[in-house]
């Protein structure tokens, strides 16, 4: 049942990487993003990755797999974007480690959402690959917060990259998977 609510949602997947591809081409194109547009650049971000997180938690309610984990990453993203709205004139600092936490607990849930899909889906790794990536990034930026301003939104921008790649990748995969289960199996008789 959980390969079927994943499969059947992978086109929000594809945007959520989509659009973390986007944010991080944005970050390189113009790297003299002054920190007022960064602020609201990733406020944007994390709040179109949150709906679509509630929005795969709503549909897949019905699920065997426990559909709170995508609640909580849903809610933990739309809160980092809603104070960096709130409170846009956040210092660089503030700015650093609202983004370091939110990569941290987003790379757990992804990696607990993996673990429990191991058994229903084969690339799984893909998953926790990006869940790896979200808590090293987080730990390095929350390790480094003194870093240039300049350094910060082209590490962000490789994140994004990176990350972006990943998901679509899954997507790829819970695609064709859903194309599978569509395909009526015709026995010789």
């Amino acid at each position: 049942m959980e390969m079927r609510v994943l499969s059947r949602n992978w086109g929000a997947i594809a945007i959520r990487g989509v659009a973390a591809i986007l944010f991080g081409i944005l970050t390189f194109v113009v790297p003299g993003l002054t920190l007022a547009a960064l602020v609201l650049l990733f406020g944007a971000y994390a709040l179109v990755d949150g709906i679509f997180n509630l929005i795969a938690a709503v549909r897949g309610r019905g699920g065997v797999q426990p559909w709170w984990a995508l609640v909580l990453e849903g809610i933990v993203s739309i809160a980092a974007g809603v104070i960096t709205f709130i409170v846009p004139g956040l210092t660089t600092l503030t700015l650093v480690y609202v983004i370091a936490a939110w990569a941290i607990i987003t790379g757990v849930l992804e990696i607990v959402a993996a673990v429990r899909l191991r058994r229903e889906l084969t690339g799984e790794w893909r998953l926790v690959l990006s869940g790896v990536l979200s808590i090293v990034f987080g730990v390095v930026v929350m390790l480094a917060p003194g870093a240039g301003a300049l350094a910060m939104v082209l590490l962000i921008g490789a994140y994004s990259i990176v990350f972006g790649a990943l998901l679509l990748a899954l997507a790829h995969r819970l695609r064709r998977a859903s194309a599978e289960h569509r395909v009526p199996i015709v026995r010789a008789a």
